[in-house]
Parts: structure tokens; C-alpha cells; sequence
């Protein structure tokens, strides 16, 4: 019997910034290969076992809707992708890392550099003219975290197992 495939998570973000990612990734990323929507990714490769999805599904009951600020246009060599910063985020990617340390891949126990990709494997040239239109007019701005999404890789596409929202965010009294 063959392994399950590994687990994938990423962030799920308001529809508005989805929106304007996903538009973007349609437009620019090669559709051959473009298997997926506009996301950001915070663990590459997990392992498919109940203890995954038992810890996500604490701390979406934990978690608040979190802000993320979008601060510029990057180059990734043949793509183009949106930073983004957010301590919040960060916080929370580090905790998870710590909580399944034994079980991350090289690519996972690198530093996390959160950002979410509208083109890649493409030409260098075509990547740097993505990008040169991008940043001429690009202002930061902001957007929202709103819950994480868990997901089986399989092999190219992509299948998602749950979503886990992220709680409502209280104004302070």
C-alpha cells in the first residue's frame, strides 16, 4: 500500500487580497503548470498523520483574523512574487515549526519568508519585465489572514483536505 502524500499548509487570506493574487496568478503564471490559486505557503512538505490537523485545529480556535502588510514587489529569478510581513504570522509559523520539528524537510527548517507567488518558471527576461510593471506603481498595502487551509500534495495539483478559520478579531474595548 503505497504512503499517503504529504501535507501542504498555507494561509488563507481575505477575498479581497485573493482576489487581486489570484488575477494576478492567472494572468502571469505559465497555465500549464499553474495547477493552483493564489496562496501563501507556511509548510511545504508534512507528514500525513492525525497529529497535523489536531494542533491546526487548536489553534485556528486560538487565532485571531491577522493583518499581514504586503510591502513590495520581489524577484524570485524566473518569477515574481508579493513579501509580506507580519509578526503575527511569523509568530504563529515559528510555534508550528517548533511543535513539528522532527518531522520538517530542509525546505521547511529554513527561515520562513512569506510571500505569494504570481508567476514562476518562466524566461529571466519575462520574470523581469513582470516585475519592472508591478513596482512602478506598486504602494504597500494591507490584507488579512484569515485561517489556514491543509492540503495533499499529489505529485503537481493539489488537494485540500480542510480549512480551519481563524476567529473574528475583537475590537479592543
Amino acid at each position: 500500500m503505497p504512503a499517503p502524500p504529504p501535507l501542504i499548509l498555507t494561509l488563507q487570506l481575505d477575498e479581497p487580497a485573493f482576489a487581486f493574487f489570484n488575477a494576478l496568478r492567472k494572468k502571469h503564471f505559465p497555465a500549464n503548470i499553474n495547477y493552483l490559486d493564489a496562496h501563501l505557503t507556511l509548510f511545504h512538505h508534512l507528514p500525513n498523520n492525525s497529529a497535523i490537523p489536531e494542533l491546526l485545529e487548536k489553534v485556528a480556535r486560538e487565532q485571531n483574523i491577522m493583518p499581514l502588510e504586503i510591502t513590495a514587489v520581489i524577484k524570485l529569478g524566473r518569477g515574481v512574487a508579493y513579501k509580506i510581513e507580519s509578526e503575527v504570522l511569523k509568530q504563529l509559523q515559528e510555534y508550528l515549526k517548533k511543535q513539528w520539528q522532527p518531522w520538517l524537510t530542509p525546505q521547511d527548517q529554513q527561515g520562513f519568508r512569506p510571500h505569494i507567488t504570481v508567476q514562476n518558471k518562466v524566461a529571466v527576461e519575462t520574470a523581469r519585465t513582470l516585475y519592472e510593471q508591478l513596482s512602478a506603481n506598486f504602494q504597500p498595502f494591507t490584507a488579512a489572514g484569515t485561517g489556514l487551509s491543509l492540503w495533499e500534495y499529489h505529485g503537481g495539483p493539489w488537494q485540500k483536505v480542510r480549512d480551519y478559520d481563524f476567529r473574528p478579531s475583537t475590537p479592543p474595548n
